[in-house]
């Protein structure tokens, strides 16, 4: 029986100790060669240290939370018979020339027919450059598989820095892949355990509304450009002077356009009995607000829209928002709705193609406000460029019993009035 003294190894530039974090064998065990023995930490990452040898541990420096000095006594490992003396020579019966190196040549012994002595194999091998330099083939230690783990994430072993003894292990390579972040070689994320969930309660109701909506609705989407640069000067004002009332955000606005268009296209605010085979448009907007909350999406909906003014309605989106999200919303203020409006806020796309909530026939889905530059009156009959708010609102619709031309007017009439807001504070 021989021991096999295995040193901390050089783990990375300019690192001069590592602290051992957590120990995989101990005393008595037994390992196999490329055995994770133990994982270290620098200053940079943690590497796993694998075993260069099979046999028994003998002996373990230090625990975990020690810190331990590059080059000194990692384990102890009684191998059996010559083993530790053979490991090297092992690993040099696996070498392979890397891929830029060049195979040498053997060359046989012939008898020299002159005085000029025959070259040497190294000679024939490696050609000398026009500056007189000679190329050395450079051979790299690794197993197998570390050299198929190697191709397989575009690694040149002759840039992995081996352990004291020129082999390559798969901690080496962990190592290398650990201070090299930077330069392509981590991995795209991490991996995580599958997870089955089972589809119950508010989801499940969710799932089946949707699957229901996009079965039984042949939806189309419609979707316009508007300029909110003045609707959003108007709310600002509106802020200033607010006193203790709620802040208005863009939708009270927009459920105010709604209402005020909603009276010339009374096939928007509806809801359709496919089976009865009969539409019913309603005097009253009762608006659905599509609420994300952490059960999922939940509609509470604003009774009689059209009675409230901007304050009203603020305040009365912030009650049902509060409501939805704390889970104390009642079945009557999530039931009724004759027409919905659905917004992401900041998380808005640029266009959205929202689902109908059955049975009604109609979703509008105001989208991401952006700035950019955009041709105006320069009040002399020209124009000029100027930086504007612009925001898209989408509308689906039903088409068994909304013509594109209807949705197409109805977001038209929105369009002038929030670009003229003005026209929202007239009765």
């Amino acid at each position: 029986m021989a021991k096999f003294t295995f040193n901390m190894p050089d783990v990375g530039e300019g690192v001069a100790e590592a602290e051992v974090v957590e120990w995989h064998v101990k005393v008595g065990d037994r390992v196999e060669e490329d055995q994770h023995l133990v994982d270290v930490m620098t200053d940079k990452a943690t590497i796993d240290i694998e075993s260069p040898v099979a046999g028994i541990v003998t002996e373990v420096a230090g625990e975990a939370g020690d810190v331990i000095a590059i080059g000194a006594m990692l384990l102890v490992i009684e191998v059996e018979g010559e083993a530790a003396e053979e490991a090297e020579s092992e690993a040099e019966a696996e070498v392979e020339v890397a891929e830029k190196g060049h195979e040498p040549v053997s060359a046989e012994p012939v008898e020299a027919p002159s005085f000029t002595p025959e070259p040497t194999p190294e000679e024939k091998s490696s050609p000398s450059t026009s500056s007189g330099r000679t190329e050395v083939s450079h051979k790299v230690l690794a197993s197998p598989a570390v050299r198929h783990r190697a191709r397989d994430l575009g690694v040149d072993l002759a840039q992995v820095k081996p352990a004291e003894d020129g082999r390559v292990r798969h901690g080496d390579l962990d190592a290398f892949l650990a201070y090299n972040a930077g330069s392509g070689f981590a991995s795209a994320g991490r991996t995580r355990s599958d997870e089955a969930i089972k589809v119950i309660g508010l989801r499940k109701r969710i799932a089946q509304n949707m699957a229901a909506a996009k079965r039984n609705i042949p939806h189309f989407t419609y979707v316009e450009e508007c300029d909110v640069t003045d609707l959003e000067t108007l709310r600002a004002q509106l802020n200033a002077a607010r006193g203790d009332r709620p802040k208005l955000t863009m939708l009270p606005l927009l459920i105010a356009a709604i209402c005020k268009v909603v009276p010339d296209f009374p096939m928007i605010n509806a809801r359709y009995d496919d089976e009865a085979g009969v539409v019913t448009r309603y005097g009253s907007v009762h608006l659905g607000m599509a609420a994300q909350t952490d059960n999922g999406l939940m509609v509470p909906v604003i009774r009689d829209a059209q009675s409230r003014n901007l304050w009203q309605l603020a305040r009365e989106i912030g009650r049902l928002a509060e409501a939805a999200r704390t889970g104390k919303a009642t079945s009557e203020e999530l039931s009724g709705s004759t027409l919905t409006i659905t917004s992401l806020g900041p998380l808005g796309g640029v266009a959205t193609t929202p689902v109908i909530n059955r049975p009604e026939v109609a979703i509008i889905g105001p989208n991401r406000i952006v700035e950019r530059p955009m041709f105006v009156a320069d009040g002399m009959g020209g124009e000029r460029i100027a930086k504007r708010k612009l925001m898209n609102i989408s509308i689906s619709c039903d088409h068994r019993v909304v013509d594109g031309h209807d949705a197409a007017s109805f977001i038209q009439g929105i369009k002038r009035l929030i670009e003229t807001p003005a026209l929202l504070l007239l009765d």
